[in-house]
């Protein structure tokens, strides 16, 4: 159980980066470190609500 568990903890995290990473490639070099930590903190809500995105890509609901 604990190995499914934590199965399920890594392929959230990943689907988290994946949701953040044009953030991070956008922000990298463009500016200062504040402007980045704003820019991530921005879309963090996004990323973590990424499994809600593909469940409604998958019903087809808006």
């Amino acid at each position: 159980m604990r190995g499914i568990i934590t199965l399920l903890i890594i392929v959230y995290l990943v689907g988290v980066g994946v949701e953040l990473a044009p953030v991070v490639q956008a922000q990298w070099n463009s500016g200062t470190a504040a402007d980045f930590a704003s820019s991530v903190a921005h879309a963090l809500p996004d990323a973590m609500a990424w499994p809600v995105k593909v469940y409604r890509n998958l019903t087809n609901r808006a």
